[in-house]
């Protein structure tokens, strides 16, 4: 894995690979500060605190337009001063790399 691989583009993902092994997935961890490997290793999950609801609701909006950029959407929850993102790839029913790439560019979303 480069140092630059989660910065690239999310590339779709059509099925009939399989999910990222537990040891795969933990490399990738290693690279996105605060996730952690949930449900077995099948996806990864973070939560983020805000100020006050309005901060959360603009952060999980800015979310919600880079996963349409991308073509790839989390699962979103959220409420006054927090949200929490979890991501995975429905079609393989676990992790894949672009994942780790929506975690990293989350995660620049909300240091930005």
């Amino acid at each position: 894995m480069s140092d630059d691989s989660l910065s690239g583009t999310c590339e779709p993902c059509r099925g009939g690979i399989p999910p990222l092994t537990k040891a795969e997935a933990d490399g990738y961890l290693q690279r996105v500060s605060g996730w952690e490997l949930v449900d077995e290793g099948l996806r990864i999950e973070r939560n983020f605190t805000f100020r006050n609801f309005k901060e959360a609701m603009d952060f999980v909006a800015s979310v919600g337009n880079l996963a349409e950029m991308q073509g790839h959407h989390p699962d979103i929850s959220f409420g006054w001063g927090w949200a929490k993102i979890s991501w995975q790839t429905k079609k393989i029913k676990g992790l894949h790399a672009n994942d780790f790439i929506m975690a990293a560019k989350t995660d620049q979303l909300f240091h930005s």
